[in-house]
């Protein structure tokens, strides 16, 4: 039986991958019906449900069968209870595009994962000053949402831009960094996909989801909470606060990679991103395998906001005026607290992506500690005000 299945698969033309627009020197997973078909230059190799894996060699024409022997980048197709309810036909046979004219929507070649009060907006308006990139305006929520997910991927295709032929697309969502799901969902749509993770000091993320989140229930005529009555619980650190979770990141990390192989993702230092966008963006621009374009004639400082505006074709344009608000003074013992906490995270995150990041640290000062940044040229400096509120200056 496997020498004639063998054999028939020498006739049987390639179905259609999910992303016909693999990044150059990547591996692109073809997935059909009962078959995830992976296709690496010109060998294919067809997993099946059996214990065996059959490698076709396009152009030698020959056929290999071997064990199936999975590596860490071998994937079931569903992880996750949801996916495993659906078949591989249901999640998806072929990619979803709509046309208009000479423009196109398709499933997005980049994601933007994460994290929430990160600078993903940031890092979204300056990707698109590249000619060569078409972003979606809002959060689509798609991978993270149940409810959205099964509405399909023709739905997903709706909410992409309309894009040239030459042109990448991205979405950006931050809520994908932390979801159980999303890792899963996003490798079934595109193995060969891009990811963008931006990250910050993760004492700050903190701060500025409160912000967030303070303006939001000031908006719907609620009473916000005092970031104290968050933060603490019996006086110690409240590690339920979703606020602090969210900046716990190597356990979200851990999942995205045990999906993803690491150089699909690229992470983006947030705080170096504020005070040296183009730096952060030529990096991004080399991993995405776009010809270099961005340039500091793009960026103006903008000393009344405080924050890099950018320029593009003549005009000018700020980020949305809930960007850089002010963050709530905190008393100095709370913020220490937040910083030893985060110390031990922090470590293994840099171990896990393999590099560091100039984040707080405990520094002691006569009868007051306080979290400072490392390089105290670059960036502002935290410092207590009549030794019961820090804040930044």
């Amino acid at each position: 039986m496997a020498a004639v299945f063998v054999t028939l698969l020498l006739f049987l033309p390639l179905p259609l991958s999910v992303s016909s627009r693999p990044f150059p020197g990547t591996r692109a997973t073809i997935r059909a019906d009962e078959n995830a078909i992976q296709q690496n230059g010109g060998r294919i190799r067809i997993d099946q449900f059996s214990n065996n894996v059959v490698q076709r060699d396009v152009n030698q024409n020959t056929v290999n069968i071997s064990q199936n022997k999975k590596n860490k980048h071998d994937r079931d197709i569903c992880s996750s209870e949801n996916c495993q309810k659906k078949s591989r036909t249901e999640q998806n046979t072929s990619e979803t595009s709509q046309n208009v004219g000479n423009f196109t929507r398709h499933l997005p070649d980049i994601v933007i994962i994460g994290v929430r009060k990160g600078g993903t907006r940031a890092l979204l308006e300056m990707l698109s000053l590249h000619d060569s990139v078409a972003a979606a305006q809002s959060e689509v929520h798609f991978f993270d949402s149940d409810a959205r997910y099964q509405r399909g991927f023709e739905w997903y295709t709706s909410q992409m831009p309309l894009a040239r032929p030459d042109q990448l697309t991205v979405e950006k969502t931050p809520a994908y960094f932390t979801s159980v799901d999303a890792p899963d969902r996003i490798f079934l749509m595109n193995p060969s996909v891009r990811l963008l993770l931006i990250v910050r000091d993760p004492v700050d993320r903190v701060l500025s989801d409160y912000t967030q989140v303070f303006h939001n229930q000031l908006q719907k005529h609620k009473i916000p909470q005092p970031i104290e009555d968050l933060l603490l619980r019996d006086g110690e650190l409240n590690l339920g606060y979703k606020a602090v979770n969210r900046s716990v990141y190597h356990p979200h990390m851990q999942r995205w990679l045990r999906v993803f192989p690491r150089d699909h993702l690229h992470i983006v230092d947030g705080d170096t991103l504020i005070r040296d966008p183009l730096t952060e963006m030529k990096k991004v621009e080399h991993f995405l395998h776009l010809e270099p374009q961005i340039s500091e004639e793009n960026f103006y400082f903008n000393r009344t906001k405080g924050f890099y505006c950018l320029k593009e074709q003549g005009h000018e344009r700020c980020l949305h005026e809930s960007k850089g608000r002010t963050h709530p003074n905190v008393a100095p013992e709370i913020l220490q607290k937040l910083c030893k906490y985060f110390q031990e995270p922090n470590r293994k995150f840099f171990e896990l992506v393999g590099r560091t990041f100039d984040w707080k640290v405990i520094v002691s000062i006569p009868s007051v500690q306080r979290c400072i940044f490392l390089k105290q040229k670059s960036v502002p400096q935290w410092t207590t005000l009549n030794n019961k509120e820090c804040t930044l200056q």
